[in-house]
């Protein structure tokens, strides 16, 4: 038995060794290809420098598109609150009125409320047609979200 536990070690030293090898071959590939590139390519079109920014933009955009969400989940309840408040204020505004005996305007003849009804429902069919994912294919794009 004692014989099949050095077996064990010596195979496992000589992967150990050929990890530790390729490993350091590897480095040095890649040490070589960064001087290569360095000498032939400016910093900004340097190969490995480029794929090196397009991996950290690709990891920061799952981060990005959470924030965004989380924004956008934000503003709609904003909104959901300000609507709230406002329809609630609106109705004891027009209580008090017709308490004191001033005119009330109804919702047919008021175009302020006309109209923040109408932007608050284009919101609404903005955010559901989108069904929660941002597309960011104008330049503007992220800004007109917001």
């Amino acid at each position: 038995m004692g014989h099949s536990h050095d077996y064990h070690h010596q195979a496992v030293d000589g992967l150990v060794a050929l990890f530790s090898k390729a490993h350091h071959d590897l480095n040095l590939v890649s040490f070589k290809l960064e001087k290569e590139f360095q000498q032939v390519y400016s910093d900004k079109t340097n190969p490995m420098k480029l794929v090196s920014r397009i991996n950290k933009i690709q990891l920061e955009l799952g981060s990005i598109q959470e924030k965004c969400r989380e924004v956008l989940a934000a503003k709609q309840d904003l909104i959901d609150k300000a609507r709230a408040t406002l329809v609630w204020n609106r109705s004891l505004l027009q209580k008090l009125q017709a308490h004191a005996g001033l005119p009330v305007i109804d919702d047919n003849n008021d175009s302020a409320f006309a109209n923040f009804n109408q932007i608050i429902d284009e919101w609404t069919t903005h955010v559901r047609a989108g069904a929660g994912t941002v597309v960011m294919n104008t330049p503007n794009a992220f800004f007109n979200i917001f």
